[in-house]
């Protein structure tokens, strides 16, 4: 049975992130193995333009909580003696081959090397490849502007030329691993990652609104992103990404709604099934929920190097990183357990699965910059206060 609480402490988090401008709207979910017991939401679709109100059925940008997705395609492969996480990445895609490691800058020219060791596929999988995103990692921006090499959100193969920024297996470093992985599990499936996300997770689990390419009608439905203008007012800044990519990008690529959202992280709490589909199997999950870095750790803090895309990522000590998810290594008062795996999107989405509670949940709105530590860093912890609260 589905177990009851009461809402208003929830809700009055959602309304008061909105009334004090933190964020522009905000829509909240969280369930159980049995089933959703909170749904809520806060604000306009489009702040300014538009007085629907959004709620758990409003299409967003998802950004990197597409990760989780390409990650279960990819061990969906692993399960079927496809795909060999000890590989190197370029047995499956040959042009990996191609990329280099930047050690620094001789004036405007970059020092790129090879590699000590060969990129696998549980690198990428686990973020220890070397690959980076540029607002995390000053080097990978200033190698960016000089070389012309698009970052990954517009959506062109180029940005595919972008290298390492340390070595394979040496550190944890956020990036474009999971974009990679896409073009693996694509390699490994002989079709595109939009239809073996489909055939393999979206369609089992009845996620009809997750999709890379949303019609007309999810459009409809849609929030836009939004910046914080010097009045201190939200204003939408359009749809940002390019609806025509190169790539499907698996490492930011769905747009989904959070009641579909909440199906695929019911199915992880659930130890890959749900309602009578199975997923992945029960070990597959205990897996991604278990220290896939070893001694290697996620920095407690990741400096922002572009601050109107992110501020600083203030993670604190204690975390690694499983398959596709970061866990916490210990418990957070009043909030998740030890062993939650959770990740967040670059618009401002977060989901958590905290399997010793036994409750999963997200909150979701669509603005930039990401995790802005008194704005939607803070909405996400009291969200999480509130609903811990309730479950008493």
């Amino acid at each position: 049975m589905t177990r009851s609480i009461d809402p208003a402490g929830i809700d009055a988090v959602l309304e008061r992130a909105v009334a004090n401008r933190d964020l522009p709207h905000v829509a909240a979910i969280a369930a159980d193995a049995d089933g959703v017991f909170y749904e809520g939401g806060a604000g306009p679709r489009v702040a300014g333009e538009s007085d629907d109100p959004v709620g758990t059925s409003t299409v967003f940008r998802i950004m990197s909580m597409t990760k989780m997705v390409c990650t279960a395609a990819a061990l969906q492969q692993k399960e079927r003696g496809e795909l060999d996480f000890d590989a190197p990445v370029e047995e499956y895609v040959p042009d990996f081959a191609d990329v280099k490691v930047l050690e620094g800058f001789d004036g405007d020219t970059p020092i790129l090397v090879e590699p000590r060791t060969k990129a696998t596929v549980h690198h990428l999988v686990t973020h220890t490849s070397g690959l980076a995103y540029w607002f995390w990692n000053e080097p990978l921006k200033r190698y960016e502007a000089l070389t012309g090499v698009p970052n990954v959100v517009p959506g062109s193969m180029e940005a595919f030329k972008a290298p390492m920024t340390a070595h394979p297996g040496e550190t944890y470093t956020y990036g474009i691993n999971t974009d990679w992985l896409g073009r693996v599990v694509e390699a490994v499936a002989g079709t595109t990652l939009d239809v073996v996300v489909r055939d393999g997770i979206t369609g089992p689990l009845g996620m009809d609104d997750t999709t890379f390419a949303p019609d007309e009608a999810a459009h409809a439905r849609a929030v836009t992103v939004h910046v914080k203008g010097e009045d201190g007012q939200w204003g939408s800044v359009g749809n940002v990404l390019n609806p025509e990519p190169d790539w499907w990008a698996g490492g930011h690529g769905l747009y989904s709604t959070p009641r579909d959202y909440i199906r695929f992280e019911r199915a992880l709490l659930r130890g890959g099934e749900l309602d009578g589909v199975r997923i992945l199997s029960q070990e597959t999950v205990d897996a991604a929920f278990t220290n896939q870095i070893g001694d290697l750790d996620v920095p407690e803090e990741i400096p922002t190097a572009d601050p109107p895309i992110t501020d600083t990522l203030h993670a604190g000590p204690g975390w690694k990183w499983g398959y596709g998810l970061l866990l916490n290594t210990r418990d957070v008062p009043g909030r998740r357990r030890a062993g939650t795996g959770a990740w967040a999107g670059l618009f401002n989405t977060h989901f958590f699965v905290d399997r010793a509670t036994g409750v999963c949940a997200s909150i979701y709105t669509n603005s930039l910059p990401f995790i802005v530590a008194d704005e939607a860093w803070k909405v996400y912890g009291e969200f999480e206060e509130a609903l811990y609260d309730a479950l008493g």
